[in-house]
């Protein structure tokens, strides 16, 4: 009489383990070196393009470590043992803008740039293919590059890179494209200020390529120092290189773009804690998805939205999940009981599934994903990536490997924002990348 259940409750142990099984396959994690840089989070934050960028069969990333030097690693698809590099180059990295952003050419140079707000460039490129061995620092193009912020790399599907920085201040700053050209190993001006503030405002934007090279810019406009002031969501595309953009509708820009001719994909006002620098995914359709968050009219509390076009029209899903208030005003880095989002979507069927990326304070502060299988309802629902806090990290991935195997590789360290640009007083943690790949990819 007690063989029923006794087979019921072998049956559940089963089953259990074949789950635990099942979710330890789903993540691998690797440990890069365990003295990273932690007193803040210059290490971690989003507008990192890229803290790790694949390669064929070899993936790079880059950090600063305790003593403020920029470090690079490499290791072989799959494997978790890393070579590491202590480069000649140090980086204030006390001031959490200035974070590292690498990308392989299509060549395999590794191109490095770090240190980076408001100054002269810091710009280097590996000695040879596959080598983590950098060369002398170098100009780009010379001109406009003693105010230099924000550098993003993004890599054309011809194998050229484009660079991306901000020349000029908070408030007053015009965005800035180089291109550089695997035939002559040059870099060349692109755009200068092709986004123009008018001398009130200036755009704090993200930035995707697909996979048919298809450049995609949004970005929120900023009335002034005070991050309170960002408002409006805009978007801009380019099919040709970035010398020519096009509205979703491949109505033609006359640049430069300004607040007035902008492409509006949502109007967002002032106040309304909207962030800036978040990011964006074009798919190989050149679909487009905008992550970030804010706060609507009639709400007190802050959310995660994911703004879209997949067809005629812009639409918004909202992440109802959050249940605390915060506010977002002054300058400065800010510590923020969220990370800003970073966006994945892959098809599925005819419909669209997305993961967004965060950390948030009620969730233990751990890495997290909001998965949605069928986007366009509002069913997601929140995977913990991690067992532990990753204190005030925000999420980077491996652009090209998600493109090219559908293989999310997460940067991952434990730091410390101090309010304000604040520094801590943290020792050393551990640096480390987390695979992961959806089960329905």
């Amino acid at each position: 009489m007690y063989q029923a259940p006794f087979k019921n409750i072998l049956f559940i142990y089963l089953c259990f383990l074949v789950s635990l099984k099942c979710v330890a396959q789903e993540t691998q994690l690797s440990t890069i070196a365990g003295n990273g840089w932690a007193n803040n989070s210059v290490n971690t934050v989003i507008f990192r393009k890229n803290s790790l960028v694949s390669f064929k069969n070899i993936q790079y990333s880059a950090y600063y470590d305790n003593e403020q030097y920029v470090v690079l690693a490499s290791r072989k698809a799959g494997s978790k043992k890393w070579e590491v590099q202590r480069t000649a180059y140090k980086g204030d990295a006390g001031d959490a803008h200035k974070s590292i952003s690498i990308m392989v050419d299509g060549d395999g140079f590794l191109h490095l740039a770090w240190g980076q707000h408001n100054n002269n460039l810091n710009y280097a490129r590996s000695v040879a293919a596959g080598s983590l061995m950098m060369g002398d620092k170098q100009p780009m193009v010379s001109a406009k590059e003693n105010k230099v912020s924000y550098p993003e790399f993004y890599k054309l599907a011809n194998g050229d890179l484009l660079f991306f920085y901000r020349d000029g201040g908070s408030g007053n700053g015009n965005l800035m494209i180089n291109r550089y050209s695997l035939k002559t190993k040059k870099w060349t001006r692109v755009q200068d200020g092709m986004i123009d503030g008018e001398g009130q405002r200036n755009a704090y934007w993200q930035v995707a390529v697909d996979q048919a090279g298809t450049i995609h810019l949004s970005w929120v406009w900023r009335e002034s120092p005070d991050v309170a002031s960002n408002h409006d969501l805009a978007y801009a595309k380019s099919t040709d290189g970035g010398l020519t953009w096009l509205k979703s509708t491949n109505e033609k820009y006359t640049l430069p773009i300004t607040a007035s001719n902008a492409e509006y994909a949502l109007r967002i006002p002032q106040k309304s804690e909207l962030i800036n620098q978040t990011s964006m995914f074009a798919d190989a359709q050149g679909k487009v998805f905008i992550a970030a968050y804010w706060r609507e009219a009639d709400e007190t509390i802050p959310q995660y939205h994911l703004v879209f076009k997949t067809e005629n029209t812009w639409k918004v899903s909202a992440l109802h999940f959050r249940k605390t208030p915060f506010s977002l005003s002054g300058g400065g880095t800010k510590k923020i009981p969220i990370s800003r989002p970073q966006i994945i979507v892959w098809s599925k069927g005819k419909n669209y599934a997305a993961g967004l990326l965060f950390r948030d304070a009620e969730r233990g502060n751990k890495a997290s994903i909001a998965l949605n299988n069928t986007l366009g309802t509002d069913k997601w629902t929140i995977k913990d990536l991690t067992d532990t806090s990753v204190g005030d990290w925000e999420p980077t991935y491996d652009t090209e490997l998600w493109k090219s195997k559908g293989i999310l590789s997460l940067f991952l360290q434990n730091v410390t924002q101090v309010d304000g640009e604040g520094k801590a007083a943290q020792a050393p943690t551990a640096i480390q990348v987390l695979d992961w790949k959806p089960n329905n990819k």
